[in-house]
């Protein structure tokens, strides 16, 4: 049976990709910037699937209207055979200490409210919703957070939510994120169990608890061999490795610096700043978002890293690449707004292999 997927708030699709890989099928794909969208397409332009009803930058209340929508998914049908879900990241800013903080009425954070509205109207059989940590955590925004799901249950669906960290799953950066998962009832029961984090590799205390390497001189292109106990894997010199950033197509996207000895000063691993931050080579990453004037400079290089070096922190496969057309910040904005792949992929196995042994379990 398909498991059909309407993504809303795209990105560049890392979300997509991890859902895609893991099984289902993008069957809409909805980003209202318009460059993002076509990052997005750039960057599977080798890959033969198309979602059957394509791309669209329209802002997503317009979907609220039933003319719009019956003409834009004239076979959308909720209760046939196939299993229809919606994926989307609304944009989070609303809800981030880091961002601006305005909460449900800010221009962004308004548009949690707006994705909710379309999933009740179209009642997808299961959908996910996935942003910052602060809209659970944080005190007022959890008001909202709460009156959310409450009108979710109401509408039919049984819901299950967690705060997941991309370390778990292989991503080498220490990173939040909330998922919100809900199923119709009307589908799938009453007596449902659902339980995040069945495809995590790791156990996150465990990784914090490990020795990790804290600062080190900074040395131009200086050797320094990889510490005994740690996990390679989670490391940064690990993903640039794989993912050959010194090659990558975006690997000369790089703002310039002022002044190199200003970078020089700053030893490797030294990452408590609340801008320049140096990564460690041999330890995963901080939250790589490229705002607020968050930088990230290279371990062992006097620059800052590249959109290359961004993706792989991203923990993005090597062939994925960004135009070459776009402007630097725009690049670095889509890098860091995205759900680290491997995160993406993790929960979309999980929903993935429930849903097949549902299915399963109802066709015996």
């Amino acid at each position: 049976m398909p498991i059909e997927i309407y993504s809303f708030f795209s990105g560049v699709g890392f979300l997509d990709l991890g859902f895609e890989n893991a099984g289902f099928d993008i069957v809409f794909v909805n980003e209202h910037e318009e460059r993002f969208l076509n990052s997005y397409q750039y960057a599977r332009r080798n890959n033969q699937h198309f979602p059957r009803y394509g791309y669209s930058h329209e802002d997503i209340r317009v979907f609220l209207s039933d003319d719009r929508w019956n003409e834009a998914f004239p076979e959308y049908n909720i209760d046939g055979d196939n299993v229809i879900g919606f994926i989307g990241g609304p944009p989070c800013p609303d809800f981030s200490a880091a961002g601006k903080n305005k909460g449900a009425t800010g221009e962004n954070g308004q548009l949690t409210g707006v994705y909710v509205d379309l999933i009740i109207k179209r009642q997808p059989d299961f959908f996910v919703l996935e942003n910052v940590k602060g809209l659970y955590r944080t005190k007022k925004h959890k008001i909202f957070y709460e009156k959310i799901k409450q009108k979710l249950y109401r509408a039919g669906y049984s819901l299950f939510d967690s705060v997941e960290n991309s370390l778990e799953y292989g991503v080498p950066q220490y990173r939040d994120r909330l998922f919100l998962i809900g199923f119709k009832r009307r589908r799938f029961g009453t007596r449902l169990q659902y339980r995040f984090g069945r495809n995590k590799i790791y156990n996150l205390q465990n990784v914090l608890n490990i020795n990790w390497p804290t600062t080190n001189p900074f040395i131009e292109n200086g050797v320094l061999a990889m510490p005994d106990g740690i996990i390679p894997e989670l490391t940064v010199e690990h993903w640039f490795l794989q993912n050959q950033v010194a090659t990558h197509p975006n690997a000369q996207d790089v703002f310039g610096i002022r002044s190199e000895e200003r970078f020089q000063n700053i030893p490797e691993g030294n990452s408590g700043g609340k801008s320049f931050k140096r990564l460690h080579r041999w330890r995963y990453s901080p939250t790589a978002a490229y705002g607020n004037n968050e930088v990230h400079l290279h371990p062992y290089l006097p620059r800052r890293i590249s959109v290359a070096e961004a993706l792989a922190i991203q923990s993005l496969p090597a062939f994925f690449e960004l135009p070459a057309d776009l402007p630097l910040s725009a690049k670095f904005k889509m890098v860091g707004n995205g759900v680290p792949y491997l995160l993406a992929r993790g929960i979309a196995d999980d929903l993935y292999e429930w849903i097949t042994a549902f299915i399963e379990r109802i066709g015996e």
